[in-house]
């Protein structure tokens, strides 16, 4: 690198490339979740590499087998790196001048981050299951709120113990110094992330769409109705003017041959379509096809074990689609939900820290959470309900709730759901948006609730494709928790929603015609099946516990993974998620997390351990972090981190 840093990769070839053979096309994925612990054969090397183009892994800075040390996510130095990663592939022998970036989750995000700094042989990316804003619409924060279990229980504490394994000894390479290096300067990424609770420079930093001008390559971006990332493909369509694509399924936060809920696809396929068409000038037909993709998803039961959604593909062929308008619904009185607008009226509901538990796990890397049943939260929410639809409604687009409420708190949120309701009374979540009330003005500069002052709020909820069929029913529920998702706000409140001409509270649906304005493609079905996550003879496990005495109720998560390297390794990882929650008293929610990371060679095991506990109190959050790394089951090292953040109206 620039700085002399040497980054570590790995460069998959097919078997039958010589060096006097013709130069191949790069695909790169760089993220930092160690090339030594991926299997050669797994996510899509393989499969590109027998499509002719050359894979390289490479771990970003402080990371894996990199050299450098890391305190956070996506930092400057690491775009800059990606950068002269791009510059240095492309000059090698084994590439023709073409290098494409290409990743989910981490991946997609440093693929997009890379692009806006406009590497010359960057030929093109393909971003999965990401963002375009990392403070609103992140794994850290979403509407101002902050992320409850998803950091202390599984990424925030994962990357830990991860980077603290060693790099595999390599001959030539001083693997034991880069060990070394990372285990003394090496920090907890969630520290950063917990003490810039308001939007600004450091968030601004990463966020594509505010620099979406800058991309000067093609785009192909996918992702999932079920993932915690559906909105920011649309976003960003509409800020780039390069040639791009959007693909989005019913998928969670998994690639889309292997995601639940299906119809799972040979995604791989259409990649190399699209790799095809652009370093290789191939007439693959994939830019003739509509530009957006989508999956329009049908009534089913709202299983959270279900590994199939009933639905349609449509194309459009631009965004916003031809022919979508918007349907406004009123909150009217006695729980109407209504085209025509309502008497005047106040609803009052009470802050019920627990609303959420049916709702899911919010999802970007936890295999399982798809949202149930949502009647039991809905009991303890604000409804609003319309009567059977005498027509099949097909909704496409970002919705949005603009809402006049007051609150005896000065720190609140309020969640708006939306939510298909059958004629047998299931209610299934469609989608959901949030905002902390002290950010309606700024996600700058927070200011308090004034209690009894009416305050807008305009809501913004995930993008969804949906048909609501007739004779259902369309429900908003309106609440002021999404435990265990986000933190709860500290003050117990009584909250109102006023309506009516006076204050307009109403939600708006993106309606579009019944078919899409083009034909969708006909995708290949994914070549391997998958299970349901209750099969197996070990399943996760996923249980919510309440206190019969107290009402206190616990959000338990744990599962593990163990996949073998190569034929002298394993890795096995365990993961533990803990949200804990008193009703009575709010400001006092914890959450918790355990990680180990296990990789057994001959004669040869070391075991990172991980431990990430968020204590709130009602003025600060008070963190706890422990690592512990052993080798051959004796100590090798040891250290903690222990802080207490002021909370910043959250």
């Amino acid at each position: 690198m620039r700085d002399g840093i040497r980054l570590a990769g790995d460069l998959y070839l097919p078997g039958c490339w010589s060096v006097d053979g013709p130069p191949l096309p790069v695909v790169l994925e760089y993220i930092p979740y160690r090339k030594d612990d991926v299997a050669p054969d797994s996510r899509f090397y393989e499969a590109l590499v027998i499509r002719g183009y050359a894979v390289a892994r490479v771990d970003v800075r402080g990371t894996g087998a990199s050299q450098g040390v890391t305190a956070d996510e996506y930092t400057p130095e690491e775009q800059l790196d990606g950068y002269d990663a791009v510059e240095w592939l492309a000059a090698q022998p084994f590439c023709d001048g073409h290098v494409n970036m290409m990743g989910i989750s981490y991946g997609g995000f440093t693929a997009l981050q890379v692009a806006a700094r406009a590497p010359k042989h960057l030929t093109s990316v393909i971003p999965i299951d990401f963002t375009h804003d990392r403070y609103t619409d992140d794994c850290h924060y979403r509407g101002g709120l902050l992320r409850m279990y998803y950091d202390p229980g599984f990424y925030g504490s994962a990357m830990v113990a991860r980077n603290a394994l060693p790099p595999s000894p390599s001959p030539g390479e001083d693997w034991a110094s880069t060990w070394e290096e990372h285990l003394a300067g090496n920090e907890p990424y969630l520290l950063r992330w917990l003490r810039h609770q308001t939007d600004g420079p450091y968030w601004r930093n990463g966020s594509v769409g505010d620099d979406a001008d800058r991309i000067r390559c093609p785009v192909f971006m996918i992702g999932g109705w079920r993932d915690g990332y559906p909105s920011p493909p649309f976003e960003l369509y509409s800020r780039l003017t390069v040639p791009r694509k959007i693909l989005v399924g019913p998928w969670n936060h998994e690639l889309p041959d292997e995601a639940i809920p299906g119809p799972r696809i040979d995604y791989v396929r259409e990649v190399a379509r699209w790799l095809d068409h652009w370093c290789k000038g191939e007439d693959t037909g994939i830019m003739d096809e509509p530009p957006v993709v989508v999956f329009e998803q049908h009534w089913d039961p709202p299983l959270v074990d279900r590994i199939d959604t009933t639905g349609v593909w449509r194309g459009e062929t631009a965004w916003p689609p031809p022919g979508a308008s918007e349907l406004v619904l009123h909150l009217g009185e006695a729980g109407k939900l209504s085209a025509e607008p309502a008497a005047d009226g106040r609803d009052s509901f009470e802050y019920v820290p627990t609303v959420g538990l049916c709702g899911g796990l919010w999802s970007a890397g936890v295999p399982f959470g798809l949202p149930g049943d949502q009647r039991k939260d809905e009991a303890l929410s604000l409804t609003y309900t319309t009567e059977p639809l005498d027509r099949d409604l097909h909704v496409l687009g970002r919705p949005r709730a603009l809402l006049h409420v007051d609150s005896t708190a000065e720190v609140v949120g309020f969640c708006v759901s939306i939510a298909d309701v059958s004629p047998d009374g299931e209610s299934h979540l469609v989608a959901k948006g949030m905002l902390n009330a002290t950010r309606r003005l700024s996600f700058t500069d927070p200011t308090p609730l004034e209690p009894g002052e009416v305050a807008e709020l305009d809501i913004p909820i995930d993008a969804t494709a949906w048909r609501f069929d007739a004779g259902h029913r369309i429900r908003i529920a309106i609440a002021s928790a999404d435990f265990p998702n986000v933190w709860p706000t500290p003050e117990p409140a009584q909250n109102g929603v006023h309506r009516g001409p006076a204050y307009p509270s109403h939600a708006v649906l993106p309606v579009v015609p019944p078919r899409g304005s083009a034909d969708p493609p006909e995708f290949v079905p994914a070549p391997k099946g998958v299970a349901a996550f209750s099969s197996p003879p070990r399943p996760p496990t996923w249980e919510i516990v309440e206190d019969a005495f107290t009402g206190r109720t616990t959000v338990r998560a744990a599962f593990s993974t163990e996949s073998r390297i190569d034929d002298q390794s394993v890795l096995a990882e365990e993961f533990l998620i803990l949200a804990h929650i008193d009703p009575r008293n709010p400001a006092a929610a914890s959450a918790h997390g355990k990680h180990r990371s296990r990789r057994t060679r001959p004669n040869n095991v070391i075991e990172a351990r991980s431990a990430v506990t968020i204590q709130g109190s009602a003025t600060h959050f008070h963190i706890t972090i422990s690592l512990e790394v052993t080798l051959n089951e004796a100590p090798y090292f040891r250290r903690r981190w222990t802080e207490s953040v002021r909370r910043e109206l959250l």
